[in-house]
């Protein structure tokens, strides 16, 4: 269910485009071996520094000089100018997340997924044969507010133009081929079947459903096993005419290209996607009441998750609530929460805390596995630090030590120009001024602790939890003492 990472990359994650955490919504890393190829020829005629030889180098803070406008079609462009490298990176975000499937769960994702496996002349190896010969990566991925595109190719002509008229083929006019659409279909349902032995995964499906109702978040990206049997390739394709339009798109462009050249590739890309309008904003939620779920699951370990609805991406306490977050549970050791149930008691690998900011207000969540005869201690054990963390709020200490460590990763975020294209489309998606980056870490170091406590405490409250446990009925064991050194360890493996 969870997707966690380290704590400085936790850090970072608070302006990531990808929407943090509990969810899931990532997507996967893409494939970076061609343009590794490629990277390392041209370094081999001394034209470029190799991203290996940075290693171990802090990074440094890019100004980004953001420029912005818009397409003749009404695509949002997002630009910052990157010579350092011969390369560029360009990264389609469309408002075609699983939000948009409407009563066809799954409809997103099939469509997101359908982008590269046919167009014109080519099928999908030779579209995946294409770009790799130019020593380009695409990549794509489909989560609940949006639909992601992308493309990371040299920016030398013979090189960029090719990989541009291909990326645009794949994108803006698909051919939707049917024993692809088969084949993908198969796989998803494959999934659903795996899903059934992760006791995990079915709790956050459930948590998503009693925390949302009948609102567009409340079902998984990834359809379900009644839905996407049903999909039909007429669907998929009103779907791609209507979602994929250029009015409904921001085109994030960052790397060794002039303004010109910008410009012209943002055109070029606009005018091969379907014309049309942007698509209404999800509407904001309903808030849930209170409760306790519990699925059965045969296990040795109990998976709890506890959730609330939190804040969306442009809501001004964003640097508040994120920062007061890093403290309660959103990074490694010394968080209140893996002080208290891992570090004094053993009871947990790992536990976990974090805000998911999107359109409409995404999942505040606290997330953990333990040992299923101590779950009913543990889970009051985590309400009883959350209570006590909203009524006290954080330690200057605290507070002071999370704006360090935020300061020394905070550069990671725009180590490279894939990183800064991230950030661009969300920014460009969610409408947040050109100068958030900066307004964010300014306003995360002149926080107080009465401004983070007033904060968490405006947006989370410890009566409106929604609660889903997945594991065994056993006969409950009281927790041990709190000590320094826990006499037992947790079970099995770190959740990862």
């Amino acid at each position: 269910m969870s997707e966690r990472k380290s704590p400085r990359l936790v850090l970072i994650a608070v302006v990531l485009v990808a929407l943090i955490g509990a969810l899931a919504f990532y997507l996967s890393p893409s494939n970076d071996t061609d343009a590794s190829q490629a990277l390392d020829k041209a370094k081999a005629s001394n034209k470029l520094q190799s991203l290996a030889e940075l290693d171990g180098k802090a990074p440094s803070r890019r100004q980004l000089d953001v420029q912005t406008w818009k397409t003749a079609d009404g695509a949002k462009v997002m630009f910052v100018e990157a010579r350092e490298l011969p390369m560029f990176d360009l990264r389609l975000t469309f408002a075609a997340g699983s939000s948009q499937d409407g009563d066809t769960p799954g409809l997103a994702l099939l469509t997101n997924a359908m982008l590269n496996e046919g167009v014109a002349g080519k099928d999908v190896s030779a579209i995946a044969q294409g770009f790799e010969s130019l020593g380009a990566d695409f990549g794509n991925g489909a989560l609940r507010d949006m639909a992601l595109a992308s493309l990371r190719s040299l920016s030398a002509v013979d090189k960029r133009e090719p990989a541009l008229k291909l990326f645009a083929d794949v994108v803006g006019k698909p051919t939707f081929p049917a024993d692809s659409f088969a084949r993908i279909k198969n796989q998803l349902l494959a999934g659903f079947e795996y899903q059934k032995q992760n006791p995990g995964k079915l709790a956050g499906l459930e948590l998503m459903k009693r925390l949302y109702g009948d609102h567009p978040y409340a079902h998984s990206s990834d359809g379900t096993a009644q839905s996407i049997p049903a999909i039909t390739l007429a669907q998929v394709q009103a779907f791609h005419a209507k979602a994929y339009a250029a009015g409904n798109t921001v085109i994030a462009l960052v790397g060794d290209l002039s303004r010109a050249e910008a410009e012209a590739i943002a055109n070029q890309v606009s005018a091969a996607l379907p014309k049309g309008p942007a698509l209404a904003k999800t509407v904001q939620a309903v808030e849930p009441k209170a409760s306790i779920g519990h699925i059965e699951f045969p296990s040795k370990q109990t998976n709890l998750m506890l959730a609330q609805l939190g804040i969306d991406r442009d809501d001004p306490d964003y640097a508040a609530v994120s920062l007061g977050n890093q403290i309660l549970g959103g990074g490694g050791f010394g968080t209140r929460l893996m002080t208290e149930v891992r570090e004094k008691r053993g009871l947990t690998y790992g536990v976990y805390s974090g805000f998911s900011p999107m359109q409409a207000r995404g999942p505040f969540m606290i997330n953990l596995q333990t040992r299923a005869e101590m779950s009913e201690g543990t889970l009051k054990l985590v309400q009883d630090v959350f209570a006590d963390y909203l009524k006290n709020g954080p330690t200057q200490k605290e507070l002071d030590d999370a704006k360090r460590e935020l300061a020394g990763s905070f550069p990671l975020s725009t180590a490279s120009n894939e990183d800064i294209v991230g950030q661009l489309g969300a920014m460009g998606f969610y409408d947040l001024p050109l100068s958030y980056l900066e307004d964010f870490m300014r306003q995360s170091q002149e926080l107080t602790v009465e401004q983070v406590k007033a904060a968490l405490n405006k947006h989370l409250s410890t009566d409106k939890m929604v609660i889903v446990t997945a594991g065994p009925t056993v006969p409950q064991k009281p927790l041990p003492a709190p000590t320094e050194k826990p006499a037992e360890q947790p079970l099995g493996v770190p959740e990862h």
